[in-house]
């Protein structure tokens, strides 16, 4: 009987949660206003279907990304929807004082009671220059991450009463507080302030698991956690079947090779052939940042899924989904939470057939 229980918890899916980054990409011949009631539409279905949280992203500079003003859209997703937690992925702090995002956080986390999330990256999330436009001195602050989020950590506490400096109304308020990261340096100090940990595996997946050992392996438990919480952000593409989603992809495909060669389009639409798009050597490139995606059809990725989950042993799973047709992305956006809860249901089923087994074993 003690093998039999082993072996069961060898071949168990966890039971995690799943949740979406929108990144707000402006599609061809679409402009920001369409792409934020897509966006809100995105939010409402994902809140219906039972989705755990929906982050938006901060950049700048970007003709054809609808999600600069991050905390404005934070604010109107949130009063669209009724359930879901919505918050950053990220807010990138070197680019604000810590005192103004935890005046921003707490008002709306007393808008919107226990559904707000903050996330907090130290990438600027643009280029250079803008970044110099932004802040003066962000590559000084993106030295001082570590710092500044200690910083707002102290707004948000209610020792900070008796300070001189005060963050109302977040004084005292309980936003969760995420550190986000592609490398060991996030996972590091996530840990150390015992915090949960998001790994953007949608367009660095490199270090992932490593960073992800890591952070388990030195993880402090603080006020805020008392064990390590993971969470990897992936591409994913579901359709009816696996040559649909394939098509899908290739604009998830074209972004990032756009991104390769700075060239600023918005998002492109699918193609019947990658022949010919693009070098060796940028092939190679692309293959690399989209190593972590999932792409097919229900069957398949609920396959890939399991496999990913027992390998990285995450908490929760974060999607995105770069899909040019927004019904298709609707769709697809339906049939991974169908995947998820399908493997749910099998954990469920699997369960129940061991406690039978076991009961049989004990009483004969």
């Amino acid at each position: 009987m003690i093998i039999f229980v082993q072996n069961f918890k060898f071949i168990m899916t966890p039971n995690i949660p799943i949740s979406i980054l929108e990144l707000a990409i402006i599609t061809q011949d679409s402009d920001a206003s369409a792409t934020l009631q897509k966006t809100t539409a995105i939010a409402q279905l994902a809140d219906t279907l039972g989705y755990n949280r929906f982050w938006l992203a901060e950049h700048h500079n970007m003709p054809h990304v609808a999600s600069s003003a991050t905390v404005v859209l934070i604010g109107y997703i949130a009063s669209k929807t009724e359930h879901i937690r919505v918050g950053s992925g990220g807010i990138m702090l070197p680019n604000h004082a810590p005192l103004i995002i935890a005046e921003q956080f707490g008002t709306l986390e007393t808008l919107y009671p226990n559904r707000i999330d903050l996330g907090l990256g130290r990438a600027p999330g643009t280029d250079g220059l803008t970044a110099q436009a932004i802040r003066k001195d962000f590559f000084e602050q993106s030295q001082r991450f570590p710092q500044n989020v200690a910083a707002l950590q102290e707004f948000f506490s209610v020792e900070n009463a008796g300070a001189k400096v005060r963050a109302f109304p977040a004084e005292g308020i309980k936003v969760p507080i995420w550190i986000l990261g592609s490398s060991m340096d996030s996972a590091a100090l996530a840990a150390a302030k015992g915090l949960p940990y998001a790994f953007a595996g949608h367009f660095a997946p490199k270090q992932m698991v490593q960073s992800f050992e890591f952070y388990r392996n030195n993880f402090q438990p603080s006020e805020f956690l008392d064990q390590p919480k993971t969470m990897a952000c992936v591409n994913a593409i579901a359709a009816d079947t696996d040559a649909q989603a394939e098509r899908l992809s290739t604009s998830l495909t074209q972004m990032f090779l756009n991104l390769i060669r700075n060239d600023r389009k918005p998002l492109q639409p699918p193609l019947d052939s990658l022949d010919g798009l693009m070098s060796e050597e940028e092939h190679f490139h692309v293959n690399q940042m989209t190593s972590c995606s999932f792409v097919g059809s229900k069957k398949k990725l609920e396959t890939e899924l399991k496999q990913f989950i027992k390998y990285t042993r995450i908490d929760e799973l974060m999607i995105t989904s770069p899909i040019f047709d927004h019904q298709e992305k609707l769709k697809s956006i339906q049939l991974m939470k169908e995947v998820i809860d399908d493997m749910r249901y099998s954990m469920t089923v699997l369960k129940k057939n061991c406690n039978i087994i076991l009961q049989f074993y004990f009483f004969s």
